[in-house]
């Protein structure tokens, strides 16, 4: 009983002891000092905002094809009796080069006689002129003599009046110069037809030269020249073969210039167009529309496509417009040509530009001063500023073009603003920054505004 109470009095004795010292430490502790939070500190790399020089920029695919391509055929027909050695599907040989020649006998044969029948004419000529000659010399004869014979019947006219002489000698004289006048008109009327009988000639003559010249003309054919440096694309005859009129003997194509006829989607055409600076365009006339072709001043940089070595490349020239769009793929033509494309060829590194090669055509325009900042500067019409303050700015800007990696701001940035280029995140406004300046890629900026350079923001940062 006594070790019960015992108990019972010891153990809320100890419990209460327990809370009372508890209690006091508690209220004994000094207050928890509360430390203030802010956000971290954030480093990015910044670029200073300039109006750079600035070239609207794009890019369209087509094939080569030489600009003269001609399809040689025969105008006589015979058997190929001679090839050029070198003449074969991709040679290369020079202008005026005798490369095919058909059997020229039976048309020497044609040439000859045409030659014989212009002798033969000539000699009928030369004939004729001397025999005319000849009778204008009898024509002065024959009136010689009746002019004579004339005054011989006057005299006896007069005699006769006289009774001095008999009747029948005046007759006799009479009849004299009655033949007299006979044979002078027989000889003038020869005479007169030699005029025609010339003209006869000098027409024979004029259509045997005709002759001759076609003959002449038909034997050239038979031998086949370059009419300029080529390249032999398809050959289609073989020696020995018989071709007939009209015959495709072989492809020949020009190597002095190609075209390539690109395709660019009318958007980045009428981004293209909008480049140029025009304000308005007068399109009355058809000579206004080649006035406005020669202004528009596009660049035109051909390269091959699937090119690692970046040598291969060649500058181009704009020559046409296409005259429509295509409905179906919105497109529009550009031609393009390039001079000299067997050029400055490196083996293995920079070929000629050859017929069905697939090249890429970069067309740009003149520079213009334009506020350019990378694409990943651009957060959904947003961009980010360092403020004075090292403190971030989210500001909304107008964009006026957007061309690869670049963005052209209209709106929403002043110069010398500081643009963020780096993420940031968590993005808050007024997040305290360290700003790094990217000096270098400041200048690759540059150098890709103008067309020159490809930004790398991976691999090519490079910091100050």
């Amino acid at each position: 009983m006594k070790n019960f109470l015992k108990k019972a009095i010891v153990l809320p004795l100890i419990v209460f002891i327990a809370l009372a010292w508890v209690m006091y430490k508690v209220i004994s502790k000094p207050p928890i000092e509360h430390e203030k939070q802010h956000f971290p500190t954030k480093t990015v790399e910044i670029i200073s905002a300039r109006k750079l020089p600035f070239r609207y920029h794009a890019t369209a695919y087509g094939s080569v094809e030489p600009v003269v391509a001609l399809n040689v055929k025969t105008e006589t027909s015979g058997k190929i009796s001679y090839i050029h050695p070198a003449f074969k599907k991709g040679a290369s040989l020079a202008k005026g080069t005798v490369v095919l020649r058909i059997e020229p006998t039976a048309f020497e044969f044609s040439l000859d006689q045409s030659k014989a029948v212009l002798d033969s004419s000539q000699y009928s000529l030369k004939q004729l002129e001397a025999e005319e000659k000849s009778l204008r010399r009898s024509v002065k004869i024959a009136q010689k003599n009746l002019q004579i014979g004339e005054k011989e019947l006057e005299r006896f006219l007069k005699l006769w009046e006289k009774r001095l002489v008999p009747r029948s000698a005046v007759d006799s004289e009479e009849q004299k110069v009655l033949q007299l006048r006979q044979q002078l008109e027989d000889l003038q009327g020869k005479l007169a037809s030699y005029s025609s009988r010339k003209s006869a000639t000098l027409a024979q003559i004029k259509k045997s030269r005709t002759q001759l010249a076609q003959s002449k003309d038909t034997l050239g054919r038979t031998e086949i020249r370059l009419p300029f440096d080529a390249r032999i694309g398809q050959v289609a005859v073989e020696k020995g073969e018989y071709v007939a009129v009209g015959a495709l003997l072989f492809e020949a194509l020009g190597i002095q210039a190609v075209e390539i006829k690109t395709q660019l989607p009318i958007n980045q055409f009428l981004a293209l167009i909008s480049g140029l600076g025009w304000d308005n365009l007068n399109l009355k006339k058809p000579e206004d529309l080649q006035a406005v072709f020669s202004r528009l001043q596009l660049e035109a940089n051909v390269r091959l496509v699937g090119d690692k070595s970046k040598l291969a490349k060649w500058q181009g020239e704009l020559i046409r417009i296409g005259e429509s769009v295509d409905p179906v793929r919105h497109t529009i033509d550009l031609v393009v040509v390039v001079n000299n494309p067997y050029a400055d060829i490196i083996p293995g590194k920079r070929p000629p530009l050859l017929k069905g090669m697939y090249v890429a055509v970069d067309f740009f325009t003149p520079a213009q001063a334009r506020l350019v900042v990378p694409r990943k500067a651009i957060h959904q019409g947003r961009i980010y500023i360092a403020k004075e303050n090292d403190r971030l700015e989210i500001r909304s800007v107008d964009i006026l073009h957007k061309q690869g990696p670049l963005v052209v701001i209209e709106t929403g940035v002043k110069a010398e603003e500081s643009i963020i280029i780096s993420d940031v995140i968590p993005v808050i406004e007024g997040l305290p920054l360290k700003p790094v300046r990217a000096r270098g890629y400041e200048k690759r900026l540059a150098l890709e505004a103008l067309g020159e350079a490809e930004l790398d923001t991976a691999n090519n940062r490079g910091t100050e």
